[in-house]
């Protein structure tokens, strides 16, 4: 190779010698084509307008979304008598069972807006302590006779192992008295 034609060769970045070639070094322009005739200022608000009404979009929808998800998961206050009912079936499945003596049966008349309850009063030893308590019968009329209910009454209690006060003597599906 002659010293003219090595002068013509150029190098490339790596090393690599290279060919002197007619491409041009300068880049071409990007390739545009408007879409009105205004050469793309209406295509460009186009697009930032499109831009926004999606944004605006998808705001609406997760809130409505959001709504949606708290209006079906959100939790109603449970009353006083599901509170009862809910304690009286969870310790009829996990309580177990001790010897006890029923003490009175207590009527209270409605005043002030109250309704009228009934309450077995009832006391049981565990592990050498002595619990007395109450269980309001109200709602469990139908399976008790009140009557028969006397002082000193024998009875079954069933009791929270992990807290023995928690007890009852009456529920849906589980009866303590002994007739």
């Amino acid at each position: 190779m002659s010293a003219g034609a090595a002068a013509k060769l150029k190098h490339h970045p790596l090393g690599f010698p290279q060919a002197n070639t007619s491409v041009t070094l300068q880049p071409l322009p990007p390739a545009t084509l408007p879409a009105y005739s205004d050469n793309g200022k209406a295509a460009a608000f186009l697009t930032l307008s499109m831009d926004s009404f999606r944004l605006y979009s998808a705001v609406v929808v997760g809130s409505a979304v959001a709504l949606g998800a708290y209006t079906f998961l959100r939790r109603k206050p449970k009353s006083a008598a599901d509170l009862e009912r809910e304690r009286r079936t969870w310790l009829d499945g996990v309580g177990r069972i001790t010897d006890g003596t029923v003490i009175d049966v207590q009527e209270l008349v409605p005043n002030d807006g109250n309704h009228a309850a009934v309450f077995l009063i009832y006391k049981y030893d565990v592990a050498g302590v002595s619990y007395e308590c109450s269980q309001d019968v109200t709602y469990l009329r139908q399976w008790i006779n009140l009557h028969s209910c006397r002082l000193g009454l024998p009875t079954s209690v069933k009791y929270d192992p992990h807290n023995p006060g928690n007890s009852l003597v009456v529920s849906e599906s589980w009866m303590g008295l002994r007739q």
